[in-house]
C-alpha cells in the first residue's frame, strides 16, 4: 500500500467510528449485541481481515486502535476473526485456504477462536475437549466457554486433545452436534456476543485439521495468540484515547465555585499521565507492528510488552477518567463507565497481566544469563 492508500483507509475508518460506531456504542453495550448492518458495514470497509488483502500490520494496528476508541466489543470481534483468518492463511493447506479465506476476507463468514474451556480456563494442559479418531475422521466432544463472537461466528478455530497433545480443528457452526449457548451479563465488552460452544459427537473429516496433528500448542495456537495480543494492545490504545478525549471535554465544561476543573493542578496531573500513557502505548504498538511486518522474531516479545503496557495503562486511565467525572462517571450517560469496564477485560484476555509479567521477566533473565 502507498502512503496515500493508507491514509485514505484510515480516514474512512475514523469517519466510520465517529459517525456510525461511537454514537451508538452505549446502546450496543446495553443490548449486548452488535446489529447485522454494522457488521456488514465492517465488511464493506474491508476491515475484518485486512492483512489478507495486503494491508501492513502497522496499519492493521492503527485500524484496531480506531475501532477500540469507538467500541471495544467490535474490536474484540475483529481480534478473534483475525486470529482465525491468520491461522488459516499461515497453517492451512491449499484446499483450506481456497475454501475459507475468500469468505473470511469479506466477512460473509465470521471466525471465532475457541480455546478456553469451562473446566480450566485457557490452559491447554487441562482441556477436556477431546477429538477421537474414527475411521478416516474425528469425533469431537466437549465445551468451550467465553468464546468472543461465538453467537455469530460461522467457523470456529477450535482446539481439542488428541491423545496427550493438542490439535487445531476448523469447525463449521452448522456441523451436526454443535450447539451455541449465548452468555450474558459480562463485565465488559458486553456487545461482543460471547457464547459457550457445546460439541456432542461432532464428526469431522481430516480436512478439518489445521496445522500439524498434535502440535497445535507450538504452532497454530501460538501464532494466533500473538496476533490477538497485538490487536488487544492496539485496541487498548484506543480506550486510552477515548478516556483522554472524554475527560478533557468534561473537565473543560465542568465548573465549580473555584472555576473550571481543568485549572486544578491535580486534574492536569492526571491528564498529563493519560497523554504520556497514550504516547508510550502507541509507540510500543507501532514498533510491534513494524517488527511483525518485517517477520522479525523479536515481534513476539514486542507484542507481549505492548499488550502488557497498553492494557494496564488503559485500566489506569479509565479509572482516572471515572474519578474525574465523579458520580457522572458511574452513569451510563457518560462513556467512561463503559470504558472502565472494557479496560478491565483488556488486562485478562489474550494473556492476563500476571502472565505477561512472568513472560517478560523470563525473557529478561534469559538475556542476562546467556
Amino acid at each position: 500500500m502507498t502512503a496515500t492508500d493508507t491514509q485514505v483507509l484510515l480516514d474512512a475508518v475514523r469517519a466510520f467510528v465517529d459517525d456510525e460506531l461511537r454514537p451508538h456504542a452505549e446502546e450496543f453495550d446495553r443490548d449486548e449485541h452488535l446489529p447485522d448492518h454494522l457488521l456488514k458495514r465492517v465488511g464493506e470497509l474491508g476491515l475484518w481481515a485486512p492483512f489478507l488483502t495486503g494491508v501492513p500490520m502497522v496499519t492493521v494496528g492503527q485500524i484496531h486502535e480506531e475501532i477500540g476508541r469507538g467500541c471495544s466489543s467490535l474490536r474484540s470481534l475483529l481480534t478473534v476473526h483475525g486470529m482465525a483468518s491468520w491461522s488459516v492463511r499461515h497453517w492451512g493447506d491449499d484446499a483450506q485456504r481456497e475454501r475459507w479465506l475468500p469468505r473470511l476476507t469479506d466477512g460473509s463468514l465470521l471466525g471465532a477462536f475457541a480455546l478456553t474451556g469451562p473446566e480450566g480456563g485457557s490452559d491447554p494442559s487441562v482441556s477436556a475437549t477431546t477429538a477421537e479418531r474414527e475411521g478416516d475422521g474425528w469425533i469431537l466432544n466437549g465445551r468451550k466457554k467465553w468464546i468472543t463472537g461465538g453467537q455469530v461466528a460461522g467457523l470456529y478455530l477450535l482446539f481439542a486433545r488428541t491423545g496427550d497433545a493438542l490439535t487445531a480443528f476448523l469447525v463449521p457452526r452448522d456441523t451436526p452436534g454443535v450447539t451455541v449457548e449465548p452468555l450474558h451479563g459480562i463485565l465488559g465488552t458486553r456487545a461482543s456476543m460471547l457464547a459457550e460452544v457445546v460439541l456432542d459427537d461432532v464428526r469431522l473429516g481430516d480436512d478439518a485439521v489445521l496445522g500439524p496433528l498434535g502440535w497445535a500448542t507450538g504452532t497454530v495456537m501460538t501464532s494466533a495468540l500473538d496476533f490477538g495480543r497485538f490487536s488487544v494492545a492496539s485496541g487498548s490504545v484506543g480506550i486510552i484515547q477515548a478516556c483522554l478525549d472524554a475527560t478533557v471535554a468534561y473537565t473543560t465544561n465542568r465548573t465549580t465555585s473555584e472555576g473550571p476543573l481543568f485549572e486544578r493542578q491535580l486534574v492536569r496531573q492526571k491528564i498529563s499521565d493519560m497523554v504520556t500513557g497514550l504516547r508510550t502505548s502507541r509507540l510500543l504498538c507501532r514498533e510491534a507492528g513494524r517488527l511483525k511486518d518485517a517477520e522479525d522474531p523479536a515481534a513476539i516479545m514486542a507484542n507481549w510488552i505492548a499488550k502488557y503496557h497498553a492494557s494496564t495503562t488503559a485500566a489506569a486511565c479509565a479509572s482516572a477518567a471515572v474519578q474525574l467525572h465523579g458520580a457522572a462517571g458511574c452513569s451510563p450517560e457518560h462513556p467512561v463507565a463503559r470504558l472502565y469496564r472494557d479496560a478491565k477485560v483488556m488486562e485478562i484476555i489474550e494473556g492476563s497481566t500476571e502472565l505477561q509479567q512472568i513472560t517478560i521477566a523470563e525473557q529478561a533473565y534469559q538475556e542476562v544469563t546467556r
